[in-house]
């Protein structure tokens, strides 16, 4: 059975093909960075206006990297939401047409269902695990208890994360995507050198990274002769350690096991190499998407668009994206 997935949330534009939900046949993706890294983050419609370019050829790409035509895809499966509407709005009418145009059932997927879906296209978890989506636009934590049954525990209350290193790397003048930039530049950094606040929250199970970005801003306002790889060390120490403790805590308070890391920053070596560390340290397992999978692509999409399918819950012609779409049911845990 094969998937033809769409993904247009952002500011990249993806099409993939992906076999029984689980082996990716293609995965093409058109990155925007060269865009939106004079602006040092994303201008929505410019990005808009990108994926209008890019939809139709990157479709094609994929496809003919299959070598499958219309006739051979059961289903079109295509981000919803949440993320910028502009965006969204490119990918979910072109899939609407590319279905009413070939008698193909549509289906609808929510961004954040398709990252915790990336871990499927390389391995299989085990029900139930603890799942931390970590990316430029979110930063939560769900416990996985199914196929489609997601409970989140907890969330930023501000910035994501990865919104954080964009903005920090803004500030010590490095470019976007923040997150390789920041990455890259720690590992020649001390992390002990400048100890920056860790955003733990006094009540609840949240996250906060405002204060963080803050934090650096007056660091360097004060500092301003101290090393770049220092202060990019010293940041990503206090994100990296606040996301280890936190999935950490809430895999043992709800007995699970097994934990997954998805989105663009869980591509991090350093959040990669300490979550694994404290995790085995617990007994515990870290199931970590190849780094080519952990930013958006369409791929696991398709993964999760599958799952929808064989469900039998499709979309229809009157489908429109949402920005703002929660992943789960029913109220947070206390």
């Amino acid at each position: 059975m094969l998937i033809l997935g769409i993904e247009t949330s952002c500011d990249d534009t993806s099409a993939a093909v992906v076999e029984d939900g689980c082996r990716i046949i293609s995965n093409v993706v058109s990155s925007q960075d060269d865009i939106h890294n004079r602006y040092g983050g994303i201008v929505p419609e410019l990005a808009s206006r990108r994926h209008m370019e890019m939809i139709v050829p990157v479709v094609r790409e994929a496809m003919d990297r299959a070598g499958a035509g219309p006739g051979d895809i059961s289903a079109v499966a295509v981000t919803h939401g949440p993320g910028l509407i502009g965006s969204l709005l490119v990918g979910v009418c072109f899939a609407k047409s590319l279905a009413f145009v070939h008698d193909l059932p549509l289906v609808a997927v929510n961004h954040l269902e398709g990252h915790i879906y990336s871990v499927f296209l390389e391995a299989a978890p085990e029900f139930p695990f603890i799942a931390l989506v970590v990316s430029g636009g979110h930063t939560s934590i769900y416990i996985v208890k199914g196929f489609g049954m997601y409970t989140e525990v907890a969330r930023t209350r501000d910035d994501a994360a990865g919104e954080a290193y964009d903005k920090v790397s803004k500030l010590l003048g490095s470019g976007y995507p923040g997150g390789p930039v920041i990455d890259k530049m720690a590992r020649r950094g001390n992390p002990e050198a400048i100890a920056f606040p860790r955003a733990k929250l006094k009540k609840g199970r949240d996250f906060s990274f405002s204060g963080l970005k803050t934090a650096v801003l007056n660091y360097i306002r004060k500092h301003p002769e101290s090393r770049k790889e220092d202060i990019a060390a010293g940041f990503q120490a206090s994100v990296v350690e606040v996301l280890t403790d936190r999935v950490i805590e809430m895999a043992g308070l709800y007995g699970v096991n097994n934990i997954t890391l998805s989105g663009g920053v869980s591509a991090n070596s350093s959040l990669r190499r300490r979550m694994t560390e404290r995790a085995a340290a617990k007994g515990m397992r870290v199931y970590l998407p190849s780094p080519h999978l952990c930013t958006d692509n369409a791929a696991m999409i398709a993964a999760a668009g599958y799952r929808c399918f064989i469900e039998g819950r499709f979309a229809g012609p009157a489908l429109n994206p949402k920005a703002c779409l929660p992943l789960g049911s029913g109220p947070r845990p206390d």
